[in-house]
């Protein structure tokens, strides 16, 4: 069992979970049941990778790193392939239960990791085929998420409709995300372009994490770092072209249909329509041209609602806060191991660099989840840090 946690690199695992999330933020949607098959899918490729990565090195291995389970004879080479094998079939049919699309870019993905693990990786296109990959990956969890809510895939129920006078779902994750349909995979683009860029960076200091003597590419990879963290920042300060403007959290609560801006709205109801809502009550359905039932139960304006606190900060409002600290945590794991890289280049500080960046990927994920409106999701990415860092301890995620 030891000699396979090492062969999978196990501990590098929890940074592969954070791609199909974020993926699932970039085109509006909730985590469902096709994002859930998208990670299992991503899990399986991620693992074929690294058993095959041994396989294609174990001559190299054995005179740089004797003590892996290949050359060490743990593992036989006939053992690995296999798994590499079995893993990438298992991937592509977890993806196909996604749907075609899904399935489609599943295909590419497996076949950008076997083509980089037997050839790519010793040629300068390396770093640009693991950045591929990796930007493969967030849309796989992308396009699998839109197919599942579109219908043209296995995916969940429709929603039953609400019964009047419920409240709908008010959490971070579900604010403007219940309804509509989602946004086409290719949104996603930006946050895999992101992604891929540190994944390149990483993947270019790994190169030299067996002989060290690299300054300059350290160097340059935290140059890049800081420049992934500012735009990050900067791009949720801007409007998606022809996105309307938000409403913030004053002027329009999660779960309501009240928009004091609104023309039907900004003014008393009119005595002609007996059914017209009182301004913030929320009425299923109602349309401020059709007559409907008065809500006898809906709370007045200024009266008690059991967990209503109306100075608690709303998640529209704790979304920049969640955005800095997952940005600063990102800047914060992957900064300080490049910087000494770049001051002393001996392999032991390489490879911390590498393992670095790869933990790096978590708190980046979360942070273009919160980026496109998914705090929960984002939480939810974060919440693996703890446990990356424990295993890693244990076992080198490089």
């Amino acid at each position: 069992m030891r000699a396979w946690t090492e062969l999978f690199r196990v501990s590098a695992l929890f940074s592969v979970p954070g791609d199909a999330l974020a993926g699932a933020a970039a085109v509006g949607r909730s985590p469902g049941r096709g994002t859930a098959l998208a990670i299992g899918a991503s899990l399986c490729l991620y693992e074929a990778g690294m058993a095959l990565n041994d396989w294609a090195d174990r001559e190299e291995d054995a005179v740089d790193r004797p003590h892996r389970p290949i050359p060490s004879g743990r593992i036989s080479p006939s053992a690995a392939l296999g798994a590499a094998g079995a893993l990438t079939a298992a991937g592509l049919a977890l993806a196909a239960r996604a749907g075609r699309p899904a399935l489609a870019v599943a295909t590419g993905l497996a076949a950008t990791v076997w083509a980089y693990d037997l050839h790519l990786k010793h040629t300068k296109a390396g770093p640009a085929a693991m950045a591929a990959a990796r930007s493969l990956d967030l849309l796989l969890g992308a396009t699998a998420t839109a197919t599942s809510y579109a219908g043209t895939g296995p995916g969940p129920r429709a929603p039953r409709p609400m019964r009047l006078g419920a409240v709908p779902p008010t959490g971070p994750d579900n604010v403007a995300r219940a309804a509509g349909p989602a946004r086409s995979p290719l949104a996603a683009l930006p946050a895999a372009l992101v992604l891929g860029a540190h994944t390149y960076g990483v993947t270019a200091v790994s190169r030299h994490e067996a002989q060290g003597g690299s300054t300059a590419v350290p160097l340059a990879v935290l140059a890049t770092t800081t420049a992934l963290a500012a735009a990050v920042l900067a791009t949720h300060q801007r409007q998606r072209p022809g996105e309307p403007a938000r409403p913030g959290p004053a002027a329009t609560a999660p779960g309501s249909s009240y928009r004091p801006d609104h023309p039907h709205h900004s003014t008393a109801p009119s005595m002609l329509d007996l059914g017209a809502p009182l301004p913030g009550t929320y009425r299923p359905g109602h349309h401020p041209t059709a007559p409907a039932l008065p809500d006898l139960g809906a709370p007045q304006p200024g009266t008690y609602r059991p967990g209503h606190h109306p100075h608690r900060p709303t998640a529209p409002a704790l979304t920049p806060l969640l955005l800095t600290a997952f940005t600063g945590a990102y800047l914060r794991t992957a900064g300080p191991p490049l910087l000494h890289a770049a001051l002393n280049p001996s392999p032991p500080l390489t490879q911390r660099a590498v393992g670095g960046g790869i933990r790096a990927m978590i708190p980046l994920q979360a942070a273009l989840a919160a980026r496109a409106g998914a705090p929960g999701s984002g939480l939810a990415v974060m919440a693996l840090v703890p446990l990356a860092r424990s295993l890693a301890r244990k076992v080198s995620p490089t």
